[in-house]
């Protein structure tokens, strides 16, 4: 069997999140890189099954800059047999479209029987990853899993909708997204740290890919304009002097809430 996880570095969740005014992109200096934790779920779930099932080949695949060599390798400390990082200039600032291009192409790339990946970035939140790489690479897709049952032709789960819980399967070769429901990623060890700097590590770029980032015939998307968050305006305070549902009732109404 053979996995590939689909892994990213964002910034840190709890640290101060903004963007560059002249780039338009997330200020990556503002607070420390970090493994996405959905991803290190992902990466646990692969895990999980090559623990059980001996000769199991774990790969994580990453879009990111140089800089993010010390996030791949957490992946490794944590047990993934290899890696591979994407890294290229032209590729800053890529859009969904090319990203997923860039994943699926890596995929490819190592081959795979099986990707995982998370279902939503903390810093992003587009939430296709997952599926518009399943549609490049022409595979099955189950998106958003709760639970992750993996054999040697299949892979299977359960999805929660508005409507209620949908069990999903396809036969593999396949693409998955877990949520936060499955479980958080172990803790790196020593030993684990040590050996990761011994695993294979594959640095490639873009055309080593067969990918044209400034492709004209290539749609894009493109940022046109950017503009700081404007600051909050006071709110108003209502005190109950025996009329407070009165006042409350009015303000609802000149915000146009309630009529």
């Amino acid at each position: 069997m053979k996995i590939v996880v689909l892994i990213k570095e964002v910034p840190d969740t709890w640290g101060e999140r903004r963007l560059d005014l002249e780039t338009g992109l997330s200020d990556r200096t503002a607070s420390a890189p970090v493994l996405d934790e959905i991803d290190e779920r992902a990466v646990e779930a692969a895990l999980a099954y090559a623990d059980a099932h001996p000769g199991t080949e774990v790969t994580v695949v990453a879009m990111a800059p140089a800089s993010a060599t010390a996030t791949v390798r957490k992946a490794l400390a944590m047990g993934a047999t290899s890696a591979a990082h994407v890294v290229d200039d032209a590729l800053r600032g890529a859009d969904l479209l090319l990203t997923a291009e860039v994943l699926a192409a890596a995929v490819r790339h190592h081959g795979f029987d099986v990707v995982i990946a998370g279902n939503l970035s903390t810093d992003g939140g587009g939430g296709v990853i997952p599926a518009m790489v399943a549609e490049l690479l022409g595979v099955p897709q189950l998106t958003g899993l709760r639970t992750l049952e993996l054999s040697d032709s299949a892979v299977a789960g359960d999805r929660v909708s508005d409507s209620g819980t949908m069990r999903v399967s396809a036969d593999l070769p396949a693409v998955v997204s877990i949520t936060e429901a499955l479980p958080e990623g172990r803790f790196t060890t020593f030993k684990g740290i040590m050996a990761a700097k011994k695993k294979p590590y594959e640095t490639l770029d873009a055309a080593g890919l067969d990918i044209d980032p400034n492709d004209p015939a290539t749609p894009r998307y493109i940022m046109l304009s950017v503009a700081e968050r404007p600051p909050r305006k006071a709110g108003t305070k209502i005190v109950d002097e025996g009329d407070a549902g009165e006042k409350l009732a009015a303000f609802l109404m000149a915000e146009g809430v309630a009529r």
